[in-house]
């Protein structure tokens, strides 16, 4: 699979079709899990964005949504170890049950400040969801509550994952091959 918009090279790893029946899957657990309960979700930007969209539409639970830019990535396609905040939450989750919904869990160091971060804040409940995983890369010892995917040590775009705010837009998950003249143009992802 080609790009008519770059000359990288990317290729199938998640169908749309895969990935919905498996995030339907997860909202049906995460619904089960939190009966009764209201939820607040955090939305890590940007790469999670899409999943949380779908996600929610399939967790039957009362639901509150924010979202949290967090960026570790900078140039090129492995992370840069250090985080930082480009948005904050706009609401205080003192004494509220957060699952906090990642694109993607790969060294650990980001959700490892993260979860620092939100549980400084008081939360009754913290969790993580995570569409894809990483666990090979795991630097800091960490797992998500919930996985979609576990996958290999591979650069995936696609279903909110970028390069360079690239390949977003895509219905699937892929693994993308930068061309030697695009390598170092990826910014804040995964």
């Amino acid at each position: 699979m080609n790009n008519p918009e770059s000359k990288n090279k990317i290729e199938l790893l998640l169908t749309e079709e895969k990935i919905m029946q498996r995030v339907r899957d997860l909202g049906a657990q995460i619904t089960a899990d939190y009966q009764g309960r209201r939820l607040h979700l955090v939305g890590i930007l940007k790469g999670a964005w899409v999943f949380l969209a779908d996600l929610v539409r399939h967790i039957d639970l009362e639901v509150t949504v924010d979202f949290l830019g967090i960026a570790s990535y900078g140039a090129g396609t492995t992370s840069s170890g250090q985080v930082k905040i480009t948005k904050d939450l706009d609401q205080s989750i003192e004494g509220l049950d957060v699952l906090a919904v990642e694109d993607i869990l790969d060294t650990g160091l980001t959700f490892t400040y993260l979860h620092k971060m939100l549980s400084a804040r008081k939360p009754k409940s913290l969790k993580l969801v995570a569409l894809l995983d990483k666990a090979e890369r795991r630097i800091k010892p960490v797992q998500a509550d919930y996985v979609g995917f576990t996958i290999p040590d591979l650069f995936v775009v696609g279903y909110g994952l970028d390069y360079g705010q690239k390949y977003r837009q895509l219905r699937d998950v892929c693994v993308l091959h930068p061309t030697p003249e695009d390598a170092g143009i990826a910014t804040a992802g995964q």
